[in-house]
């Protein structure tokens, strides 16, 4: 099958990379002119002069990231069959949808409210009372565009920081840990569910990722996978989805989620049966659901800024190195090293001890 991708950072090419060995052909569309995946045939077209040669050599479209331009991807799926549907990406950039989509299907979320101006912010603090987050609704990511207020006289100084007309303010959650869950459906709306990851951030962006999550019951498993079973039958969804969540006294909150496979599943490429990209590929092109086991406890570390010292690294004997292909800079994604041991506490000193090699990386203080 001859599947096209819009965007080509990282996810396509590791999209591409995985859906290559099942013998598809891949054509990677990048409308901001940005591509950096090195991979299949690769259209960068800021001027949208390609986008039919595109089309004539794809047989079904799917997309690596949220920020593509909605009028776009409608435009394409009057053309040709688009997975994940138009009305994910929809909802997943711009949060004031979002939310509302996990209120109307019954998912727990912290309380929230809409906000347009820095003195709305402030009386939406005063009501929701204590600690609020703020967050722009659109285009926010790695802890872009998002304000902390302990107190609603912050909100003059928190506003400019959100950058975006629109925000939502939402109640601080007193979580225990940070969890995701990455699923895939196919087209004959059969699912698929990788453990749940526990996912460690800093200074806004993932930097660990460890699963199978260590300490998970039976009843968050399970919740977990009714809550994203509900975003995928409600969506009529094929591919992976992700949603990250947090870990609170009384159970799941959802935080968001993300139409593509996730930073917190890349886990899965030398610790699951599947990858989360080949299952994506196998959803898009209609063919059967790989199984989502995991073979080892495997934690994800992220390469931010630069990959640091590559030779070093592969001489640990338990590392897996995937590198992007990308130039490094401030904050940026380069890279990530996937670890897997045989028992957690072995997991916990080859994670510190590969972290110790990584320039900036902060230190790996997690304990099972």
């Amino acid at each position: 099958m001859r599947i096209g991708i819009l965007g080509a950072g990282q996810l396509g090419r590791m999209l591409t990379l995985d859906g290559m060995r099942l013998g598809h052909e891949f054509s990677l569309y990048d409308p901001a002119g940005k591509a950096s995946a090195g991979v299949g045939t690769i259209y960068n077209d800021p001027d949208g002069q390609h986008l039919g040669t595109f089309l004539n050599e794809t047989d079904v479209v799917t997309y690596e990231f949220e920020h593509l331009p909605l009028e776009l991807v409608n435009r394409i799926a009057t053309e040709k069959p688009v997975h994940p549907v138009p009305r994910a990406l929809q909802c997943c950039q711009n949060r004031t949808l979002e939310k509302a989509l996990f209120r109307d299907l019954g998912i727990s979320t912290a309380p929230f409210e809409v906000v347009a101006s820095a003195e709305e912010l402030q009386a939406a603090t005063q009501r929701l009372g204590g600690r609020v987050v703020a967050k722009s609704a659109t285009e926010g990511y790695d802890g872009k565009g998002q304000a902390v207020l302990d107190s609603p006289e912050q909100a003059p100084q928190a506003w400019p920081r959100i950058g975006c007309d629109t925000a939502i303010a939402e109640s601080f959650v007193a979580f225990r840990r940070e969890l995701s869950i990455v699923a895939a459906r196919g087209q004959d709306g059969a699912m698929a569910f990788y453990p749940l990851a526990e996912n460690i951030h800093h200074q806004g962006i993932l930097r660990f990722s460890i699963a199978p999550a260590p300490h998970v019951t039976p009843e968050l498993e399970d919740q977990a996978q009714r809550m994203i079973r509900t975003l995928m039958n409600e969506l009529g969804y094929v591919g992976v989805l992700a949603l990250e969540m947090f870990e609170t006294e009384e159970g799941l909150v959802a935080n968001e989620m993300a139409p593509r496979v996730h930073n917190s599943g890349h886990w899965s490429q030398n610790g699951a049966v599947t990858s989360q990209f080949e299952n994506h590929i196998r959803a898009v092109s209609g063919l059967p659901l790989g199984e989502t086991a995991a073979l080892q406890p495997t934690c994800m570390i992220n390469l931010i800024g630069e990959t640091g010292p590559v030779a070093e690294i592969l001489r640990l004997p338990y590392t897996h190195l995937h590198l992007y292909g990308k130039a490094g800079r401030s904050g940026r994604k380069v890279g990530h090293i996937n670890i897997l041991a045989d028992s957690l506490e072995e997991l916990r000193w080859r994670a510190m001890n590969t972290a110790s090699l990584l320039p900036e990386c902060p230190e790996f203080d997690w304990r099972p």
